[in-house]
């Protein structure tokens, strides 16, 4: 089987890092034989390639993204459907998912006789669902809801929950629209609370940042799932940030959470504007990286 690896490899490095070629020659031989890294590694040798795998292999050298030539990723311990429609997960966004509920679980712990464990969790621009359904997966008490422009990502997010088995409410909503009030209203009356967190990972690379994209990005993920305008990058930010300060409060008084991730170059400036808005306790994370990426804030009063 070596010999197949890297043989495919050798192609793939004609345009990829070595490291990632390698990474892609097992996936397509994966994908190909139904079998597992460890029984390739362990010398199966009930093996079956397709006809079609120097098809995907050409495609991979035009750059097309493997999770959408499969139509599935593993992220975050989920197999998840992708599409031409959805973001494909990033390792930095189950870095979200992580802080979110490391923060809670620390919470339950020390405030476990007055934290409220039946939390209300709003996903603005949910994509594939990715961030919802880990939400879900590690707090099954938690409603949580996931809300998208793009009714093909919510279509994608309501099969992804399915196949993942969990309840989650996803709806098609344009967070930038006039009618998103009217919305809330709504959401509160149905939940007869409000919402006790807001995460997203909205658009945040600046138009002028394309020249620098690699073309696996660039010509097939959706742009309006990536890019801002160079004159507003906190557009999305400052809308989400700006209508959940003004959300209501329940008798019980429970703080909202922002959770956002974020452009590495724009965080001491998302700090500030979260700061005039009222938010507290702002900080920012690190991703594995090194780079700024997650920034999480509390609205208390």
């Amino acid at each position: 089987m070596n010999p197949v690896i890297r043989q495919i490899a050798s192609q793939l490095q004609a345009v990829y890092p070595a490291n990632e070629a390698q990474e892609m020659a097992w996936w397509v031989v994966e994908e190909t034989t139904g079998l597992s890294r460890t029984q390739l590694l362990c010398g199966c040798k009930d093996t079956n390639f397709s006809a079609n795998m120097q098809e995907i292999i050409d495609r991979l050298l035009h750059f097309e993204p493997i999770q959408y030539i499969y139509g599935h990723t593993i992220w975050n311990g989920l197999d998840l459907l992708v599409t031409p429609a959805t973001l494909i997960p990033r390792p930095e966004t189950a870095e979200l998912v992580e802080t979110i509920v490391n923060n809670f679980n620390r919470q339950s712990i020390v405030n476990r006789k007055s934290f409220n464990r039946q939390l209300n969790v709003l996903d603005v621009g949910t994509g594939s669902g990715c961030i919802a359904i880990s939400l879900k997966k590690a707090h099954p008490e938690w409603s949580v809801t996931g809300i998208d422009i793009s009714p093909e990502a919510i279509e994608v997010a309501k099969e992804n929950a399915r196949r993942n088995k969990v309840d989650v409410n996803f709806q098609v909503a344009d967070i930038l629209s006039d009618q998103m009030t009217k919305y809330l209203n709504k959401w509160y009356m149905v939940n007869d609370q409000m919402v006790n967190i807001v995460v997203s990972n909205p658009p945040y690379i600046c138009e002028s940042e394309k020249s620098s994209m690699r073309p696996n990005v660039l010509n097939f993920e959706p742009s309006t799932a990536l890019f801002v305008p160079d004159n507003d990058p906190l557009l999305f930010y400052r809308r989400i940030a700006e209508l959940f300060a003004r959300t209501p409060y329940t008798i019980h008084h429970t703080p909202k959470y922002l959770f956002f991730e974020i452009n590495e170059a724009y965080g001491p400036q998302l700090s500030a504007m979260l700061g005039g808005l009222g938010y507290t306790n702002i900080q920012i994370h690190k991703d594995i990286y090194g780079k700024d990426r997650i920034i999480e804030a509390r609205m208390a009063r």
